[in-house]
């Protein structure tokens, strides 16, 4: 691993400060992990991150195809984990994506068509982790690009500024309707 945890912290610490006009400590307890693609872990995170989360999980994707990830949420959705998606619109309206698929099956979706590229690709977890990176939501990501994913965990100011571009993201987009 490249980034010793306390470069870690120094620059979530930054991040914070920036996002958030004032510095705001890290919890006790805070962790993270890391994994990169093809073939290293980025996948595996996503799913775990999926699979942890009890009450609610916030998606914002770029391009989102991937099946393992869509069936995740949609087990995270039938086990009660209230489960909100906003994806780029140009990006998930060229075919049926999961997008569409989660949608179908009556988990709430939006698409975002306001910018030239809606280029976000992170998860928030219960309000207190966060799942981010460059890793795009489909199998070229997982199989064939060099990706990197970032799981933090109990890192509730951060969640909570990942919370708030959401809910902006999402207050901007438009429900996606199931086409059967």
């Amino acid at each position: 691993m490249f980034l010793k945890k306390s470069l870690l912290t120094v620059m979530l610490a930054m991040a914070l400060t920036s996002t958030a006009a004032m510095a705001t400590p890290l919890p006790a307890g805070a962790g993270y992990e890391v994994g990169f693609s093809p073939n290293a872990g980025s996948l595996e995170l996503v799913l775990k991150g999926i699979s942890s989360a009890k009450s609610q999980i916030l998606v914002a994707a770029y391009s989102f195809t991937s099946k393992p990830i869509a069936t995740a949420l949609l087990n995270a959705h039938r086990r009660g984990v209230k489960v909100f998606v906003v994806a780029d619109q140009k990006d998930n309206s060229k075919a049926y994506s999961a997008v569409q698929f989660l949608a179908n099956q009556g988990v709430p979706v939006k698409v975002n068509g306001n910018y030239s590229i809606f280029h976000h690709k992170f998860m928030v977890f219960d309000g207190v982790s966060v799942e981010t990176g460059s890793f795009n939501y489909s199998a070229a990501a997982a199989n064939k690009n060099a990706e990197n994913v970032l799981l933090l965990s109990n890192v509730k100011p951060l969640a909570d500024n990942y919370t708030r571009e959401w809910q902006r993201l999402w207050n901007e987009a438009t429900p996606v309707a199931k086409a059967y």
